[in-house]
């Protein structure tokens, strides 16, 4: 599974909270959209073909 780090000060400075506490709130993920996630990068992934050497 890859996981990828989103800096959560700028999503509190995008989003407009005053607290992190509020945007820690929201920044969870359901099995669902984790599961969805990871299909989507599967996909997006299956189209590059991989070798010792690098990416082709």
């Amino acid at each position: 599974m890859i996981e990828a780090g989103v800096d959560l000060l700028e999503v509190q400075k995008i989003l407009g909270h005053h607290s992190i506490l509020t945007t820690a709130r929201y920044t969870h993920l359901t099995d669902t959209t984790n599961i969805q996630a990871d299909a989507l990068i599967n996909a997006l992934m299956d189209g590059f073909a991989m070798e010792w050497q690098g990416v082709k």
